[in-house]
């Protein structure tokens, strides 16, 4: 059987350009768009309610096959996390209203679903980034 290896770049964590803006104190993720400064998308990350919540869904990650899917939940919304091939995974988001899927290797997404750890604190200087997804909150809900 041959295996697909797609050869679309994806965000790694020995990436030269940085992409990985920040995770904000709720676990969404920050990043630069193709390592893009002036571009930034939030990605929801996964929470999780308890330490057997947290091993069921990274083991739920790692047994994904090429083809399958996890969906992560979350109060406002939710995005898909669909396996590609063995070492590249598509996660659903939204940038300017339009959905796009960001490309990740195993490592590197797997890296961000640890911070689902109940345990986890995010770095000082990414409560800002808390902060400023509460006032992109309140422009939306302006607007309506």
């Amino acid at each position: 059987m041959n295996m697909f290896f797609p050869l679309a770049p994806r965000y790694r964590l020995d990436d030269e350009s940085p992409w990985l803006k920040g995770i904000d104190p709720t676990r969404n993720y920050w990043l630069h768009i193709n390592g893009e400064k002036t571009l930034t998308a939030v990605i929801p990350g996964l929470t999780v309610s308890s330490r057997e919540e947290f091993k069921e869904n990274i083991f739920k990650f790692r047994g994904l096959e090429p083809g399958a899917h996890m969906i992560v939940e979350r109060a406002a919304q939710s995005c898909y996390i669909c396996c590609i091939s063995q070492n590249c995974y598509a996660v659903e988001g939204y940038f300017n209203g339009a959905l796009v899927w960001h490309l990740f290797d195993k490592e590197t997404l797997e890296s961000l679903l640890m911070t689902s750890n109940p345990d986890w604190k995010c770095a000082a200087k990414d409560i800002e980034l808390g902060r400023e997804m509460l006032a992109r909150s309140l422009q939306v809900s302006a607007k309506i």
